[in-house]
């Protein structure tokens, strides 16, 4: 079904893996839409729960778009280019399920971009993510001008997109780009572990959340009346009455999925 990256969905989780390991996992324009694919189609199932974004082999999560492929482009091409790569990064951002990047390795450029899309972002020791396209003559294409300084500000954010200069893990946990940095070989299983913790909470509780939040960020939208349109909608969800119920008869909650 897919060319570019494979998908295992096991024990609630949706592990989706950008299998271009011999390019460093670069982010051609079909990969783009195979991930675009794959979020959307685990949003649809119901035995899924949450999602997992990484890259094959130990060296990269996503170190880049594919440039063999858009060298050539001319003006039209590129901004075609651009708004579709927005349509696939807000596709994974308003995601209703939780998306978890498992960053391994390299995380420049559309991938940085990738990784900042997700909801959380958990790094291996060896990751490195940076915003380099002005070394390109381009600024960043797919919301990297946008999230990163969102998520650690402007000057940090100014000073990375500028420079193009990349950071390691431990900086980006120190800024706020990653949630956590743990060994290579326990990254696949931690992130696993977030999202079975995730798993045992409200799923539309969770939905409501991802939203809301969305929502502040959004042009046009209020996110405090978001916040209050949606609180009030949980009380009449199923999740709503048995998340009181089980609070007031101290036991733990079942939520249906």
């Amino acid at each position: 079904m897919y060319n570019n990256i494979t998908i295992l969905n096991e024990n609630g989780i949706c592990t989706i893996t950008i299998n271009r390991e011999a390019k460093l996992n670069a982010l051609n324009i079909e990969t783009l839409q195979e991930i675009k694919a794959a979020v959307t189609a685990a949003n649809s199932d119901t035995q899924v729960g949450g999602i997992i974004i990484t890259g094959a082999g130990p060296k990269a999560f996503a170190a880049g778009a594919d440039i063999s492929e858009f060298a050539g482009f001319n003006v039209k091409q590129g901004t075609k280019m651009s708004a579709d790569g927005h349509e696939v990064m807000n596709t994974i951002e308003r995601s209703a399920k939780p998306v978890v990047a498992a960053v391994n390795g390299f995380a420049l450029g559309g991938g940085c971009e990738l990784a900042m899309a997700c909801h959380l972002r958990i790094a291996s020791e060896n990751a490195k993510f940076g915003q380099p396209e002005v070394n390109l003559g381009v600024p960043p294409g797919y919301g990297g001008t946008q999230r990163l300084i969102q998520l650690i500000g402007k000057s940090r954010g100014l000073e990375l997109l500028l420079t193009g200069d990349a950071i390691g893990a431990n900086v980006a946990l120190e800024y706020g780009l990653v949630n956590e940095v743990v060994p290579l070989e326990d990254l696949l299983p931690r992130c696993a572990e977030l999202l079975n913790k995730l798993a045992s909470k409200s799923p539309s509780a969770l939905t409501k959340v991802i939203k809301c939040v969305n929502d502040y960020y959004q042009d046009g939208l209020d996110g405090m009346k978001t916040e209050i349109e949606e609180f009030g909608h949980a009380f009449g969800t199923k999740d709503f009455k048995e998340g009181t119920s089980a609070f007031l008869n101290k036991r733990k909650a079942a939520f249906e999925r």
